[in-house]
């Protein structure tokens, strides 16, 4: 039985895995520090594997390129993280395992996990969407994830900000106050000199978050029509959140989309992932596992004396 290895590579943190479903799969987790510093680690996991695993999968923070024909191609690009501008994640992987290597961002991948295994499971149409470091969301349309001219970057929507109600000019060191800029774990954190874990049930923050997050979500509603929208990441482990979102995003849709899922089904259709923080890795996993079952999507491996090559494919 062919092993796969997945890697969701994160801002805070990196977690590699090693398995064929999530039955068997073996995890390691570790901070994310410098590239180099990363990498090593992430290649002494596999290579202290007795098993070989027969392709990777990489499931990545972002910006990413994930076009075939680019000369940066699996390239982690414009990043605020420090350190990683510019750095070649999945081509350092796949020459440093000398295996094929699926590549993807980590929600698409998440996305691929929760379709597989998870909430998403028999629906064509879903958006799952993180909450923690920053904000980031992958589509599944008619059974494929979406990507297009790169990917989606939907935690970098414009919303509506009311600086009478929130004063806070916003994190995000592109755009301000963009969703990411105003709801991700940065944002609550230094409003509030806290991390989001450490405050209050009753804390005003919660319903302040709902308000954003609903607002991405009725953008969302209106503009792919989703079956199902799934929220993890570790802001949405405030599980308190769920149910505020789904009466502001009901309030902020007004009746307008006359649809069972959003009139009477709410409590199913706004959910938590149910691979829980497992679902990016195991996305991971699906990569791994499909450029495995369909080698001519892979560049092939080096032939004798070629020291420059990649075996990197998207989803």
């Amino acid at each position: 039985m062919s092993l796969f290895g997945c890697i969701e590579a994160g801002g805070t943190k990196f977690v590699c895995g090693i398995g064929t479903s999530p039955d068997d799969l073996e995890l390691s987790t570790f901070p994310t520090s410098t590239p180099q510093q990363t990498l090593a680690q992430v290649l002494s996991f596999f290579r202290e594997r007795e098993s070989q695993v027969s392709a990777v999968g990489v499931a990545s923070f972002g910006p990413v390129d994930l076009r075939p024909d680019s000369p940066t191609f699996g390239f982690i690009t414009s990043t605020p993280k420090p350190g990683w501008q510019q750095f070649d994640l999945a081509g350092e992987v796949a020459r440093g395992l000398d295996v094929p290597v699926g590549f993807d961002t980590d929600v698409n991948a998440a996305a691929a996990g929760e379709a597989r295994w998870g909430a998403g499971r028999g629906i064509a149409n879903f958006i799952y969407l993180t909450v923690g470091t920053g904000i980031g969301g992958g589509a599944i349309v008619n059974g494929e994830v979406i990507h297009g001219m790169l990917h989606p970057e939907m935690g970098h929507i414009r919303i509506p900000h009311d600086l009478a109600k929130d004063r806070y000019p916003g994190h995000c060191p592109f755009h301000g106050d963009c969703l990411e800029g105003l709801a991700a774990g940065p944002a609550l954190q230094e409003r509030w000199g806290k991390p989001a874990h450490e405050l209050p049930d009753d804390h005003p923050i919660w319903k302040l978050e709902a308000h954003y997050l609903a607002l991405g979500l009725a953008n969302w509603v209106c503009s792919l029509s989703p079956q199902r929208m799934i929220l993890g990441g570790g802001v949405m482990e405030h599980l308190d959140l769920f149910p505020m979102m789904r009466t502001e995003l009901k309030e902020l849709l007004n009746g307008y989309i006359q649809a069972k899922p959003v009139l009477d089904e709410i409590d199913e259709y706004v959910v938590p992932p149910e691979l829980g923080k497992r679902a990016g890795v195991l996305g991971a996993m699906v990569l791994a596992e499909h450029v495995y079952r369909n080698p001519s999507a892979a560049i092939a491996a080096p032939l004798a004396g070629e020291d420059q090559w990649r075996s990197t494919v998207r989803s």
